[in-house]
């Protein structure tokens, strides 16, 4: 189901996820680039596909349409799965940070899954 909604509505969203694409893409090279990647590919595996749902439901709520439920769900498991990887390797401070950004790109997602409710 699509409604037409002002996109200015989802700005606390899309920044989220706008945020978490950015942060998922910086934490995916920092982490190829380590003497630990051998050990982080889980998590450069999920840093990619959070990145790729955040872009996506971000320019989804850009261009004013919201599609109720499957594609935020989606994001914000994506999103939490990510974090609790991230949340393993806390000593790098690009992982905390990752973390930190997709929890609150979840948090933000499910806000729109309620409000569609």
């Amino acid at each position: 189901m699509s409604v037409k909604v002002d996109y200015k509505v989802f700005k606390k969203c899309i920044d989220a996820c706008l945020a978490c694409f950015l942060e998922c893409n910086q934490c995916a090279n920092q982490c190829l680039h380590t003497s630990e990647a051998p050990l982080q590919t889980r998590c450069i595996q999920l840093n990619h596909e959070c990145a790729i749902i955040c872009l996506a439901a971000a320019n989804m709520l850009s261009i004013g349409n919201r599609w109720i439920g499957a594609l935020y769900e989606e994001c914000a498991e994506i999103c939490e799965a990510c974090a609790e990887e991230c949340e393993q390797h806390n000593h790098l401070v690009y992982c905390k940070k990752c973390a930190e950004v997709c929890r609150k790109c979840a948090k933000e997602c499910r806000a729109i899954i309620k409000m569609a409710a």
